[in-house]
């Protein structure tokens, strides 16, 4: 069976699994990386420092396993671009982080072609995505080498290869969503024309060979952006299955099959993976705040940890609202300059109520999510797959459940993302595997059914909403 070494490269860190080939994860390691957030709303990491979180984690989960490693596989950021040298591989820039927003400039001299970038990729012009800030380095920090996305950078690093795969380079604004190709005129609007660009690859293909993590050459194949690998991990293969990941921020996507459908309650359209030749396609909202904004509770000492949630939140929230949106408002809004807002609080108010109410408020914000792709799929979503740590809160599980009035199965591991892109590279390196049967089959390890009734659910959403569209 297949030993896949999958490196899961994030915001905050990055994790290297060792999974056998019927999924028992062999080992494991885990190095921090830490952006640094600037004024102006600056967010960079050290590409060197990043490479380095790679190669350790990676050598010391080989180190563990024991076991030779048949094939390496990285999942990765999406949206994190930098500027460097194709010949040498040196950084010619710090990594521009995917939560970075000093590309709203860029976004705004756009907006009149707005619609036309939508039509030809599926996603809202933001500075979220890849190419307002690969243009923002080329205006402000150099002209010289190749500007890409992370992932490019971290392939070159291990195999020499100047390619992306189809999934990350769909979340660009300018990948033609259709075709899976660069478009040429998208290009020329963010000033990226001219540029040499990554060979696309097929998110079953493999990109070449490494030696950086010992046992001679091993291949590398079964890249991926991580959220899509976790879509792939929870067995989200048929049009409408969806799932959510509640990292940092809070991620729901949902399968569209071939059919790349175009949002019209501002969501996004991305590829989902590209297989044989084939796209598959999924809707996408991103809420940026989830994990974060529990550590702003943990900065303000509500709770010690996340750990702590459920034993501190109470019973019930006594009237106070929380609208969470301390990095601003994703989809469906889309408005970075939103902010956070607490109301309904009285005298008798305490951090118990506040705890309750920013759980209760990012499970609000799914819930809106979920809407938006029930309006766009034409149907609602039936099950809700999540993943992540925070799915270890009982209380905001529940939540989302009730919000969204659908059942929430937990997957059972806190891997999805590396375990996604094994079953990728799985794949990648066996002729004739089915992606199904590459899939490590799984059972969640909890199931939360909806205790409100519809009409309680749809007046707390009413209210919330009422007072979310109030910070825009």
């Amino acid at each position: 069976m297949t030993t896949v070494l999958a490196i899961d490269q994030g915001t905050s860190g990055t994790k290297a699994v060792v999974v056998d080939g019927g999924g028992s994860v062999l080992a494991l390691s885990e190095v921090t990386v830490r952006p640094t957030y600037l004024p102006g709303g600056g967010v960079e990491q050290d590409p060197q420092a990043l490479l380095e979180s790679v190669l350790t984690a990676g050598r010391q989960a080989v180190a563990e396993a024991k076991v030779p490693i048949d094939v390496v596989t990285l999942a990765n950021q999406g949206e994190t671009v930098l500027a460097w040298d194709p010949e040498t591989g040196r950084p010619l820039s710090p990594m521009i982080v995917w939560q970075d927003r000093r590309c709203e400039s860029i976004c705004a001299e756009l907006r009149p072609h707005a619609e036309l970038i939508a039509q030809k990729t599926g996603l809202v012009l933001d500075p979220y995505f890849s190419a307002p800030k690969q243009a923002w380095i080329r205006r402000n920090i150099t002209t010289d080498g190749v500007v890409t996305t992370s992932d490019s950078w971290l392939v070159f690093q291990l195999t020499g290869e100047f390619v992306t795969d189809a999934s990350t380079a769909s979340r660009s604004l300018v990948l033609d969503l259709d075709s899976g190709e660069w478009d040429p005129e998208l290009l020329a609007l963010f000033g990226l024309d001219g540029e040499r660009l990554p060979r696309i690859l097929s998110n079953t293909a493999v990109a070449g060979v490494t030696t950086l993590f010992g046992g001679g050459e091993i291949p590398v194949g079964g890249l991926i952006v991580d959220q899509q690998a976790a879509l792939v991990a929870e067995r989200c293969l048929q049009a409408g299955e969806a799932k959510c990941t509640f990292g940092t921020g809070a991620f729901l996507l949902a399968n569209t099959g071939t059919d790349p459908v175009r949002s019209r309650s501002g969501l996004s359209t991305s590829i989902a993976w590209q297989q044989d030749g084939q796209n598959l396609y999924c809707l996408d909202g991103q809420i940026y705040t989830a994990a974060s904004a529990v550590r702003w509770l943990e900065q303000l000492t509500f709770i010690n940890s996340a750990r702590d949630l459920d034993k501190t939140a109470a019973p019930d929230s006594e009237g106070v609202m929380c609208v969470p949106a301390l990095a601003g408002l994703a989809a469906p809004w889309w408005r970075p300059d939103a902010t956070a807002t607490i109301t309904g609080m009285t005298l008798s108010t305490g951090s118990q109520h506040l705890v309750r109410a920013v759980l209760e408020g990012i499970a609000a914000q799914v819930a809106e999510v979920a809407r938006s792709m029930a309006h766009d799929l034409g149907q609602p979503l039936q099950r809700l797959r999540v993943d992540g740590g925070l799915t270890q809160s009982k209380v905001l599980m529940q939540s989302v459940a009730d919000l969204v009035q659908i059942p929430v199965d937990v997957y059972p591991s806190q891997h999805a993302t590396p375990l996604g892109a094994a079953a990728l590279a799985r794949v990648a390196v066996t002729p004739g595997l089915a992606l199904d049967d590459a899939i490590v089959d799984w059972k969640p390890t909890l199931s939360f059914e909806p205790e409100w009734s519809a009409d309680r659910a749809a007046d707390f959403s009413t209210r919330w909403r009422r007072i979310a569209d109030l910070t825009v």
